[in-house]
């Protein structure tokens, strides 16, 4: 049984996107964004944050619905990279290396919900 939230796969994975968000928005033209680099850094902190939050929640449709909002902040964070990428601040290989984290990230959310969809547990306050 999980009993913490750094022993979640998913919640791993989201720590992990928050990193090239952080190292790729620290300099240049980007770090002069202050709105766009500002947003990009939210989202990504928003993605391991609703996953914690959810986890900590104890039931498992509330967990479920802080899952499908940390899997819409990881695809605000990609829309956010095409927007980067518009404008120069990063080249094409360092957004398809970020894209590489959003989606196993989005993989990983999206298999612990229908696992826990599927499953006849309703979570821990429940016991």
């Amino acid at each position: 049984m999980l009993k913490r939230i750094e022993d979640l796969e998913v919640w791993q994975k989201a720590r992990e996107l928050t990193r090239p968000i952080y190292q790729s928005t620290r300099s240049g033209e980007f770090a002069q964004d202050f709105g766009l680099r500002d947003q990009i850094r939210r989202a990504s902190v928003s993605v391991m944050s609703n996953i914690a939050e959810g986890f900590e929640r104890g039931g498992n449709a509330e967990f479920i619905h802080f899952l499908t909002m940390a899997k819409g902040s990881a695809g605000e964070v990609e829309s956010q990279l095409f927007v980067a990428l518009d404008q120069h601040y990063l080249s094409e290989e360092e957004i398809s290396r970020i894209r590489r984290e959003i989606d196993s990230t989005k993989r990983l959310t999206g298999g612990l919900i229908r696992h826990l969809k599927q499953s006849g547990l309703r979570g821990q306050k429940f016991k």
